[in-house]
């Protein structure tokens, strides 16, 4: 038996917007089967996932390896859809990687990143998910640079709206450009939050990453609880608070202590989305055998 396991990933980290990305402690897991005369993918995802190559998995195997020969998969997976969690990446990741053990490509990570980020056309959500952990990437010239740190031991508490935005919604949302000093200045924030975070500055991380210049004012009309559990975080002395990839899940960087108060006090403002406490995978993709 092969198990394909890929984390979700948490993407921007606020002013690291399409470059920095966190992979986080919720799953997608592909087991591969038999060979069958046709695609089958098993799963409980619900009627608009298909079940078979055209499914996203499949097709993303394909696309790397069109000659490979079917098979039953079966997949499970606790990433929410269309909530800024990478449940898309992680199913690239997922094909990428199926094709690579079916296909017996040997593709490393790095290669593999390459592969997912042309794919997905930025890198934020892949190249966490394949690598694990905290990676600021790059994706210029159609070259990918991923560069993976370790992200401080934080807790993670994940509001999950129960409702999606699909990030094409998101993106409508944002400005067509920035003036060059305002470019200059959120360019700068996010410079130095990668900075702080490798060099474990933990009172500048948080300040950094709700300095935000680039997405996050612009998304506010479709995600307004952001303001709301920022200032709630405020007041309860979290870390920092920010939009996870192109949301509605917002993150909380907080003391494990104050996790039961935000999400009283969340609750009393009508905030009925699921919370749910993270961790940073560390590892990204892995094969189990």
């Amino acid at each position: 038996m092969t198990v394909i396991r890929v984390p979700a990933t948490s993407a921007n980290l606020g002013p690291g917007f399409d470059s920095l990305g966190l992979a986080v402690s919720l799953y997608l897991e592909l087991e591969i089967g038999p060979a069958s005369d046709s695609w089958l993918v098993h799963h409980q995802l619900g009627k608009e996932i298909p079940a078979d190559e055209e499914n996203m998995i499949i097709q993303t195997a394909l696309r790397l390896a069109p000659q490979l020969a079917p098979h039953e998969v079966s997949v499970k997976s606790n990433i929410p859809l269309a909530r800024g969690l990478g449940s898309s990446s992680t199913a690239i990741v997922a094909g990428l990687e199926l094709a690579n053990q079916l296909g017996r490509l040997g593709l490393n990570k790095k290669e593999l990143v390459q592969k997912a980020t042309e794919i997905e056309g930025h890198p934020d959500n892949v190249a966490p998910a394949i690598l694990g952990d905290f990676v600021a990437s790059a994706y210029v010239n159609g070259h990918v640079t991923s560069i993976k740190g370790e992200f401080p031991e934080l807790a993670l508490l994940a509001y999950i709206p129960d409702y999606e935005l699909a990030t094409s919604k998101s993106r409508e949302a944002l400005p067509k450009s920035l003036a060059f000093g305002e470019a200059v200045a959120a360019g700068s924030v996010g410079n130095a939050l990668v900075a702080s975070i490798l060099t474990g500055n933990i009172e500048e991380v948080g300040p950094l990453m709700e300095a935000d210049r680039y997405h996050e004012q612009a998304r506010l009309q479709l995600v307004p609880h952001l303001e709301q559990l920022r200032d709630l975080g405020h007041k309860l002395g979290a870390l920092a608070t920010y939009l996870s990839g192109a949301g509605p899940t917002v993150m909380v960087v907080i003391d494990d202590k104050q996790v039961a108060s935000l999400i009283k006090q969340a609750r009393s403002l009508g905030l009925s989305g699921k919370f749910e406490q993270l961790k940073v995978d560390r590892q990204g993709l892995i094969v189990i055998r």
